[in-house]
């Protein structure tokens, strides 16, 4: 499956890839990472109907991962289930309004984090339409 790991920050990248693995969980299939720095290359990847899940970094400049989650739940057709860092409690109430399915607060918990990918993995492999 492909994860799409979006960040302007490379280190953010990397800790979450690292987190992930190639297995989140011995239950889901081998993960192919996808990362983007820029807001245009996440259009790109989730229009293409490629990306099984993403995971947007809620304070990535100038594009944040709320706003982006939004505009792709609203805009993507089957669009996979979302992720969102978040570093602030307070930033909860905008995940919601974003639609995305899942949270992980910063400092990123390699665990939870891996955790929340397998679960929207689980998610994705019941509910992806069909390719036509």
């Amino acid at each position: 499956m492909r994860v799409l790991v979006y960040s302007d920050d490379a280190s953010t990248r990397q800790r979450v890839r690292e987190a992930i693995g190639r297995r989140p969980a011995a239950d889901v299939p081998l993960v192919e990472i996808v990362e983007c720095a820029t807001h245009a290359k996440v259009v790109q990847h989730l229009d293409s109907g490629v990306i099984d899940v993403a995971v947007l970094d809620g304070e990535a400049k100038p594009a944040g991962g709320m706003g982006v989650a939004r505009q792709a739940k609203d805009e993507v057709h089957d669009c996979p289930p979302i992720c969102l860092l978040i570093a602030r409690r307070d930033d909860r109430w905008l995940a919601e309004w974003s639609r995305a399915e899942a949270v992980v607060p910063q400092p990123i918990d390699p665990v939870a984090l891996a955790d929340t990918v397998a679960d929207l993995m689980r998610r994705r492999l019941s509910t992806r339409l069909p390719a036509h």
